[in-house]
């Protein structure tokens, strides 16, 4: 099975002309969206909170965590977003993927819509 990579808008709700497109790696083990945290707090978002997430290898790691607007195919959609550290994947979780009204196809290694 392959990687799937999508570019997507990144903004911030309170500032919608505030954006950024990110390359990201769609990641159906990932409940919650990644996005570095020099683009986030370029865009103005501030984080609301710290959370502590289990990696894939069973390491623990705490990050904040805020909200972001996600744009793709002309969706556009709020969901919480991990401010990623230097050398964290900008990934797109489960949760935006959702909100945005899409779903992985892992066999064609695309996204459809979910309706």
């Amino acid at each position: 099975m392959g990687f799937v990579f999508i570019k997507a808008g990144v903004a911030n709700p309170a500032n919608t002309k505030k954006t950024s497109r990110v390359n990201f790696l769609v990641d159906s083990g990932s409940l919650y969206s990644v996005v570095p945290q020099r683009v986030l707090k370029r865009l103005g978002i501030k984080p609301e909170s710290n959370i502590t997430f289990t990696l894939a290898n069973g390491q623990e790691v705490k990050r904040k965590v805020g909200n972001a607007l996600f744009t793709y195919q002309r969706r556009r959609r709020a969901s919480p977003v991990i401010f990623g550290n230097p050398g964290d994947s900008s990934l797109l979780g489960m949760v935006t993927l959702a909100a945005l009204g899409f779903v992985l196809d892992p066999l064609r290694r695309e996204l459809r819509p979910l309706l």
